[in-house]
This record gives C-alpha cells, sequence and structure tokens, in this order.
C-alpha cells in the first residue's frame, strides 16, 4: 500500500530508547496470513489480533517454539528446559494452569491438528528448519477452530524452492546442547518438496534433565494442473527416556537452581515419545469463483513415563493408578471446506464453509514403578481403560468489503465433542470407572474494520468461546465415586477486542490492542490426593489487557522490534481448594480478585539488529517476565526477571554458497531466574529454573 508519509527513524530510535530495546530479528512487514480468514490475506486488512514470526531469531538454536515467537504479543511461550514435559503454551492467558501438555489453546501444522479432540496437544514435533512461518491468532477470531481456541498457533512449512536448495546446519554450546539438521527444498517439473530432518540433544542445565530429540518433516506437492494441487505432508518424532528432573521448591531454587527433586533420582522420572503422523491436502480451483479444499490425515503416538508417586501411596490406596503411564494413542480426521469469491451487492464478499471430524482413541495402561525393592522400574498392572474422544464441528466464515473503507467480517462453528471411556481393571476397591459424557457448543464471531487513513487501520470484534475438560481432567471425581468426572461443566467465554494497526511510514509498522474474555465454569483443582488430581468448575474469571508491538528498518542495515503485554488474569468468584497432595476434599478458601496461576501480569521484549543479507551481523535483545503466581492461593510467585543477548556472526553469500556463521550469549548478566512454573504442584515444586549464562556457536550452509 503506498505511503503518503515521509519515513521517520527519529520516532523509531525513541520508540527504541523508551523500550530499553535490544536484539535480533529482522523486522520486515508481515507476508500474508491464512490462519483467521483460512485464505490469503494481509495482516494489516484483517479485523483480527493475528502475527506471523517469519524467521528464526539470530544465533538461536531453532528447536524450540519459545526461540520463534518471542516477539509477538500475547503468547508465552516457556523454554522450560525439561524435554520430558512440553512447552508451556498460553495465549492471553488461557492455557496458563496446563502443568503438561498444552491446552486452552489450538494447535495445527500445515492445516492439520496437532491438538487432540479434547483440547489437548503438544508442539514438540513442530519442526522449525523446515518451517516457512509461524501464525499467532488471539481474540475472539480463534473460537472458529472450535474446542478450547482461546488461541491458535499454526506452523507452516515451507514450499519447495526453485532453484533447488540443499542446507546443513550444526549448533553448539553450553549445557551440552548441540543441533544438527539436512534440508532439502526444490522443484522438479509438477513436484515441489521439502524434506528436513534435526537431530537434537543436550546434557541440560539442572541434573537428571538430559535428552534427545529426532524430528523429521517432509512437505511434497504435486501441481496436478492449473486449477488442482495435492499435497502430502510426513513427521515423524523420536524422544527416548528424556530425564525429568521434576519441580524445586523454593527453598531448593535459592539454594541451588541446578539441583533436583531428590523423587527424581530415586525412581528415575522420565519420558519417551514417539509419533508418526501423515497428512494429505487436495485442493481444487472449480471456476472463478468456487474452490473446494479436502484434508485427512491419520498418526500414531506412544508415551512412557516414570513418575515420582511413592510405593507407600500406591500400596496402601487400590484405587492408585501407579507410577509408571503407558499410552498408546491412534488419531485421525478430516477437513472439507468450499471457498466462495465473487460480489455481494456490487462489493468484494467472501464464504467459507466447511465441517471437521477429528478422532482420538487412547489405550491407558498404568503400572507400579517399582518391583520389590527396585524403584524406577515396571511393576504390577494398576490401571488398564481404552479412552475414545470425537468431535464433528460445522463452521462458516465471510468477509464482506462493504465499502472502500470498511470490512465486516463474521462467522460461526457449532462443535460437539463426545467422551468415552471403557475400564479394564476392575478390582477390589477399583470400581468400574467405565462412562460416557457429551459436551456441544455453537460460538459466533463479528467483527469490523475501518480504514481510517492509508497508514491507520481502526478495527474491533467480539465473540464467544468454550472449552471442555480434557480426558486428563475427567480422568477422576471429587467424590472418589466410580466413572468420568461427569459433573464437570465445559467454560465458556465472552471475548471482546479494540486494536489499531498503524503503518506511518515506509518499512515501519505498529500494532495496539485492548481485550477482555469474561469465562464462567473456568477449571480449577479441586483435590490431590495419591497422585490423582480432581478439578472443579469457578463460577466466574476475568482475562483483560493490552498488547502492543512495533517493527521498524531505521536504516536499510538496522531493524528494531519490540512488543509488550499487559494482562490481569484473575478469578472473580471465591471457591474452596487443596494446598497439599493428602487433601481429600477442598478446604482452603481462595478470594475472588485472586490472580489465575501460571499468569504473569506482564511480559516484554525487544531487539534491534544490525546486517545486511551479507557481511557483518550483530544484535542485542532483552526479554521481560513479571511475577508470575504458582498457585490458585496466590500464595507464592515465580519473581519476575529482565535478560539480555547478545548475538553476531559473518555471512558469506559468494555465488551458489550462502555460509552464515554466528555466535549467541544468553542471560549476559548470569542471573538465576524461573523459567517456567509448574502451576498447583501438590508438593509444592513450583519452580523450574532456567540456565545462567550460555554460550552457542555455529554455522549454516546454504547450496542453490
Amino acid at each position: 500500500m503506498p505511503m503518503t508519509h515521509a519515513r521517520r527513524p527519529l520516532a523509531g530510535a525513541i520508540f527504541l530508547a523508551l523500550c530499553a530495546t535490544s536484539a535480533a530479528q529482522e523486522a520486515r512487514l508481515a507476508p500474508v496470513v491464512v490462519t483467521a480468514t483460512r485464505t490469503e490475506q494481509a495482516p494489516y486488512d484483517i479485523p483480527a489480533a493475528i502475527d506471523v514470526a517469519a524467521t528464526p531469531p539470530d544465533g538461536s538454536l531453532d528447536v524450540n517454539l519459545s526461540e520463534r515467537v518471542q516477539a509477538i504479543p500475547g503468547i508465552v511461550a516457556r523454554d522450560r528446559q525439561n524435554y520430558a514435559q512440553d512447552a508451556q503454551v498460553s495465549i492471553r492467558g488461557f492455557g496458563a494452569r496446563s502443568t503438561f501438555g498444552i491446552r486452552g489453546v489450538r494447535l495445527y501444522t500445515d492445516g492439520i491438528p496437532a491438538s487432540m479432540p479434547d483440547g489437548q496437544g503438544q508442539v514438540s514435533h513442530f519442526n522449525l528448519d523446515s518451517a516457512d512461518r509461524v501464525e499467532v491468532l488471539r481474540g475472539p477470531f480463534s473460537a472458529l477452530y472450535g474446542n478450547a481456541s482461546g488461541g491458535v498457533v499454526q506452523l507452516f512449512t515451507a514450499d519447495g524452492t526453485d532453484p533447488p536448495e540443499l542446507r546443513f546446519g550444526v549448533a553448539g554450546g553450553s549445557n551440552g546442547n548441540l543441533r544438527a539438521s539436512v534440508n532439502a527444498r526444490g522443484v522438479e517439473g509438477p513436484v515441489d518438496y521439502n524434506i528436513d530432518f534435526t537431530h537434537f540433544r543436550t546434557s541440560g542445565y539442572r541434573d537428571h534433565s538430559a535428552a534427545r530429540r529426532e524430528s523429521g518433516n517432509a512437505k511434497i506437492g504435486w501441481k496436478i494442473d492449473d486449477d488442482a494441487k495435492l499435497t502430502l505432508v510426513v513427521n515423524t518424532l523420536d524422544v527416548p527416556d528424556a530425564q525429568d528432573p521434576l519441580g524445586l521448591t523454593r527453598a531448593q531454587y535459592q539454594a541451588d537452581p541446578r539441583q533436583v527433586a531428590a523423587a527424581a533420582r530415586t525412581f528415575d522420572t522420565r519420558k519417551s515419545a514417539d509419533q508418526q503422523q501423515a497428512g494429505l491436502i487436495y485442493d481444487q480451483r472449480i471456476d472463478d469463483a468456487d474452490s473446494l479444499r479436502v484434508m485427512g490425515y491419520y498418526g500414531q503416538r506412544g508415551v512412557t513415563q516414570y513418575l515420582s508417586i511413592p510405593v507407600a501411596t500406591q500400596v496402601s490406596q487400590p484405587g492408585n493408578s501407579g507410577g509408571v503411564v503407558d499410552l498408546s494413542n491412534e488419531y485421525g480426521g478430516g477437513d472439507v471446506r468450499w471457498t466462495w469469491r465473487d460480489t455481494l451487492a456490487g462489493r468484494p464478499f467472501e464464504l467459507a464453509a466447511g465441517v471437521a471430524y477429528d478422532n482420538q482413541e487412547q489405550h491407558r495402561q498404568g503400572y507400579e514403578n517399582f518391583v520389590d525393592d527396585t524403584l524406577g522400574v515396571r511393576g504390577k498392572k494398576r490401571r488398564d481403560e481404552i479412552d475414545r474422544v470425537f468431535d464433528f464441528d460445522q463452521y462458516a466464515q465471510a468477509t464482506w468489503r462493504v465499502a472502500d473503507d470498511w470490512t465486516l467480517m463474521g462467522g460461526a462453528r457449532h462443535s460437539e465433542v463426545r467422551f468415552r471411556s471403557s475400564d479394564r481393571y476392575v478390582a477390589p476397591g477399583n470400581p468400574d470407572d467405565s462412562g460416557t459424557v457429551r459436551y456441544a457448543a455453537t460460538t459466533p464471531v463479528f467483527g469490523v474494520l475501518w480504514r481510517a487513513a492509508p497508514w491507520m487501520h481502526v478495527y474491533a470484534n467480539w465473540g464467544r468461546g468454550f472449552e471442555t475438560p480434557t480426558f486428563s481432567e475427567l480422568g477422576y471425581r471429587a467424590d472418589r465415586g466410580p466413572g468420568l468426572a461427569f459433573d464437570l461443566k465445559p467454560s465458556h467465554s465472552r471475548n471482546a477486542e479494540l486494536g489499531l494497526k498503524l503503518r506511518p511510514a515506509e518499512g515501519m509498522e505498529a500494532g495496539l490492542a485492548l481485550f477482555r474474555a469474561d469465562s464462567d465454569d473456568e477449571l480449577a483443582v479441586a483435590t490431590n490426593l495419591g497422585g490423582r488430581t480432581t478439578y472443579q468448575n469457578i463460577a466466574r474469571s476475568r482475562r483483560q489487557g493490552i498488547e502492543a508491538s512495533f517493527k521498524d528498518e531505521l536504516t536499510n542495515d538496522l531493524h528494531v522490534v519490540a512488543s509488550y503485554t499487559h494482562l490481569q488474569a484473575s478469578f472473580r468468584t471465591p471457591f474452596l481448594t487443596c494446598v497439599s497432595a493428602g487433601c481429600p476434599a477442598p478446604d482452603t478458601p481462595v478470594q475472588a480478585g485472586t490472580r489465575i496461576p501460571g499468569v504473569p501480569r506482564s511480559v516484554g521484549y525487544a531487539a534491534l539488529r544490525y546486517g545486511a543479507t551479507g557481511g557483518w551481523q550483530a544484535g542485542i535483545d532483552v526479554s521481560a517476565m513479571g511475577a508470575t503466581p504458582v498457585n490458585d492461593l496466590g500464595s507464592e510467585s515465580a519473581p519476575g526477571y529482565a535478560l539480555f543477548g547478545l548475538s553476531g556472526g559473518y555471512v558469506f553469500d559468494q555465488g551458489p554458497w550462502r555460509v552464515n556463521t554466528f555466535a549467541r550469549v544468553d542471560n549476559v548478566a548470569d542471573r538465576h531466574v524461573v523459567g517456567s512454573v509448574i502451576v498447583n504442584d501438590g508438593n509444592g515444586r513450583y519452580y523450574e529454573p532456567a540456565p545462567g549464562r550460555t554460550f552457542l556457536v555455529g554455522v549454516d550452509v546454504r547450496w542453490r
């Protein structure tokens, strides 16, 4: 879009100084995005908060999602330094309560769900080395993706390139970190491809936290003719025996942040995961107005995890599930979507409508984590059940440019989620826990965009969302009776957002969003007893705040990016909860106004980068996070912090070769900080320390 204002590098410099900025990401105008509207659109023209991370930060390992999205406001992705547990991801406070896996946020890779129908997902199989971009959608329009859509994170694999490219990269540094990857992408006639394999291993910052992860991803497209294309996406993941150091109490963290809880060594806590998944996408342009997209996928995922549940607890409680979790999953589904682009009343109009089906069948088994006097090994069986959950959704979404300066966007989704559990382990003291439960909801959304000026767009939107309990939360009843926790209700939310998108000068971009989400029946912990956690509904909760972002090209070689989020998340009604692992029933009051645990009040990031396409590169960055409450009572919090990083390198670009050498220092001041928290841990081990000062060096080679 042409600019009506001259460049103002001074304004960018002033903003940089005010934000105390520093380090590392190329600030360029965002490319087109598809997550908000399901068709390619410029984010500047969408009445919703959506941002894209298109390039990795300078000198990074680029193996964790947290590295990619740190410059995007509204999302918190914590690197737990614990590869036995998945990353913690929350958007505007949704998903922060999860202690394992990712909940409350929908995850996708190339349009294929990475979240199960019950709303629980993982990003461990996200292959960033082959990625083109990561899109993050916040606010009401994320509800159009169904259950647990507090926000949407979607990774897109890059298409094949012409001319073909072969890439190789290796990076290593502190704590035994090593990443090696090889990637091939190209075009051969009607076929384009992007094939990648990445190896990562670490000795871990903390004791008992070593891990290894192999990730493979392939995207192969076949252009059948000018109107049709078939795309195959295949990925695989292997994480064998990743050690779990568990969390630390505040006293343990202050004494030695690198230590582990004694139980981690006693029971050799660890986790193995392997996954294979394939998806097939068919795109067909029917005529000038109509197009069709059909997607189907299937996958398998196995998980074996050794926990630290004491032997006495397992022996004394007949209904205990043991200290070894063995899960085997088969999942799959599909999505069929029709899109119509034409005019309505003489103005551009677009309509997308479709149906989606997802199914997961999980064989859950539990075993004791001891045999005689030997601990940390698989013993007698204590649990055996087949759990199935599926959803069937219908959705429609429309965009209508009713005037040159006005665009309306709206839609609705009807979701039905069914759970079924078949208990195959019935014994004295462990009654039949079989049962079924069904949830359904319709979630409408509506938004409007006003092009107040070529350099300023104003938007507003409103919508409803919902989140069902996951199978993990339905598994046990608070009254200790048999069957699923049928009394749990899904959480329903009402979301509103007012935003401003600015392009005041060429190469400069800024955004501001005010948001509020009121939820009914928020899920929270009811009891912790014998390794079983039960849940309850809290009548009302609220999340509200402000997001700000800024990017500018101060000169051709100097770029700045900054973001800030202020979020107030609190329970609005009082309730009772437990404060210890042996609590048989909620007995401690939580006052209205108490902050929701896991949600920092403020998060900020700023980076300054120098470097052209070739030659010397340098950067400085700062990431900051406010204090984070760790339990429903709000009695403890992880302290806030600000960490600085430095990066540099040299890029050789000669003929078909491009060689990027780089080095990086994180946590320059060598501060001891808590990188992530384990919400409501029954043993008070809430804190997962982040590394002190770390170093990284590497090289990426590209041959065209």
